[in-house]
């Protein structure tokens, strides 16, 4: 690397979702909307799981986790995207950068293991109903969402301290419409293997270790309800494990959709669809999936508006 390209870095550009001027005005307005109605949503989840004392249960104890993760997520990446739209070159300063991937990694891998726990929690809710209580106290509840959160937050610890104390050249330029680890280390000119090697491996563990627990949770479900006798029964189980079913297949199938592409097919047009499914969409979708299958969801929302 020559010397004149080593210059500190004291900002990136980001590319945004398109480069196309026509498509900015409409999508400012489509992720403007997705965005109040996450914000809303999951608002709203966390309040009505909070104050409805019939909600005070280990399932709501994790939606209402949930929640706070989705609008986490989406609050990091939504408004810095939206002024894309707007100004001509959108900048993002050195320390805003390495915030924003900071917290991106925190709460993305914070809902992997939410995710899981709940498949965890509807487990035991189906196949153990009757140690459920015991087993499900709310110390556990909270080791449960306390160990995901602490582990994400050392891994956003790590891969930022160690990809911002390198040095970037060339180009800042980052072709997304946030700060993600992956683009970001493509920019380094110091040896980046080592923390792409870091990469791989822990979203690897993250993505599969997660998705195990998910599928044998419901593989054991699947099980136990084809035993059950009754019909009714049957329903009941399913209606209680169906949202949480949902959401899981929308977050794990656009995160497996990245991982698994070809490298030959592999771009980062696509990698961007997949990003917006999972940073934008599936906040959205979330409070909406529980809301709207959800009959104590909605008598809770009903018993609010009548006092």
């Amino acid at each position: 690397m020559g010397q004149q390209n080593l210059t500190m870095l004291t900002e990136f550009i980001l590319m945004g979702v398109t480069r196309r001027p026509e498509m900015q005005l409409p999508l400012f307005g489509v992720f403007l909307i997705i965005y109040t109605i996450t914000v809303v949503g999951n608002l709203g989840m966390i309040i009505l799981t909070k104050v409805d004392l019939r909600l005070h249960t280990p399932m709501y104890f994790f939606i209402r986790h949930l929640a706070f993760i989705d609008l986490g997520n989406s609050t990091v990446i939504c408004p810095k995207m939206l002024v894309n739209f707007v100004v001509d070159q959108n900048t993002i300063s050195y320390f805003e950068c390495a915030t924003q991937m900071a917290f991106f990694i925190l709460f993305i891998i914070s809902e992997l293991f939410i995710l899981s726990a709940m498949a965890y929690d509807r487990y035991l809710a189906i196949c153990n109903p009757l140690l459920y209580n015991v087993i499900m106290s709310q110390r556990l509840c909270y080791v449960m969402v306390g160990i995901p959160y602490l582990y994400s937050a050392f891994q956003a610890l790590l891969f930022t301290s160690k990809t911002f104390t390198l040095t970037f050249c060339g180009s800042n330029v980052i072709s997304h419409f946030y700060c993600d680890d992956v683009p970001l280390t493509t920019m380094l000119c110091s040896n980046a293997q080592e923390i792409e090697l870091m990469i791989i491996l822990f979203s690897a563990f993250n993505l599969f270790s997660s998705l195990l627990v998910v599928l044998v949770s419901y593989i054991l479900i699947l099980v136990t309800i084809f035993q059950m006798n009754s019909a009714q029964g049957r329903k009941k189980a399913f209606s209680t494990c169906g949202s949480h079913l949902t959401v899981v297949v929308v977050f794990y199938g656009s995160l497996l959709f990245m991982y698994v592409q070809p490298k030959s097919t592999h771009s980062y047009d696509t990698d961007k669809i997949a990003s917006v499914f999972y940073t934008l969409v599936i906040p959205l979708l979330n409070p909406m999936i529980y809301s709207l299958r959800n009959k104590e969801v909605k008598n809770a929302f009903h018993r609010m508006f009548k006092y």
